[in-house]
């Protein structure tokens, strides 16, 4: 089996719960972090509701008026992360807010590029986890999953999960009783997006990322067409 010691993984907990309080997203995170750390992979988790986070879609909002941004910060650590996973709560069938935030936060760095001229976010790993009590898992993931793809994150197949209690209100997912932290097809989907991610990571850091033929932007700017050609001149 492969070697994953020399991963990097970044949990992104978009709860609305402020540390130390309990977060039920981050019982999930929870999951798919202990799997991670015992191949050896290195993994952070962040909540961006413990920090400053300007609202906006350039890379350092305090250049655009905000006094104060955490979210450069935080971009270091994505970048220097080969996976990324995004989890958080349902609200009202849809992400929650720190979750659009994120997002938005991410896409603002979407414009800059690696050594090899394409998109920065290039030869990483995408995937991510939902919880609530009321319906929404695969519409929140389909967001965030395309959301990730869209920037340039390699998704692989099987890359979310999620648990949800009964209809209406309800125990959420580690409240006594509510049969979550032992939900089978939560588990399996947990264990095997965790697995996937994994697997992709490494395929990709083993290649040294996508390869940079016909998805270059520097290359493009400068007049590349790689193969392209315009139907209104033939």
């Amino acid at each position: 089996m492969p070697e994953y010691a020399d991963l990097r993984a970044l949990f992104i907990n978009c709860t609305l719960k402020r540390s130390p309080e309990r977060s039920n997203t981050e019982g999930l995170v929870e999951v798919s972090r202990n799997i991670m750390f015992k191949q050896g992979v290195e993994v952070e988790t962040i909540r961006p509701v413990d920090h400053d986070i300007a609202t906006g879609v350039w890379p350092d909002m305090t250049e655009h008026g905000w006094p104060v941004d955490a979210w450069p910060a935080i971009q270091e650590k994505v970048m220097a992360a080969d996976i990324l996973v995004i989890a958080g709560p349902i609200w009202l069938g849809d992400n929650s807010s720190v979750t659009k935030q994120v997002i938005e936060r991410l896409y603002g760095n979407s414009s800059i590029l690696n050594e090899h001229g394409q998109y920065a976010y290039y030869g990483r790993v995408g995937g991510c986890l939902i919880t609530g009590n009321e319906d929404g898992v695969k519409h929140c993931a389909m967001n965030i999953l395309y959301s990730l793809q869209h920037l340039g994150y390699t998704v692989p197949p099987q890359a979310d999960a999620g648990w949800i209690g009964e209809a209406g209100p309800g125990p959420s997912y580690l409240d006594p009783g509510s049969g979550g932290p032992e939900n089978d097809f939560t588990n399996r989907n947990t264990t095997f997006m965790t697995w996937n991610l994994l697997h992709l990571a490494r395929i990709l850091k083993d290649a040294g990322g996508i390869p940079a033929h016909g998805n270059q932007r520097s290359e493009w700017d400068a007049g590349c067409r790689f193969d392209f050609e315009n139907p209104e001149y033939r």
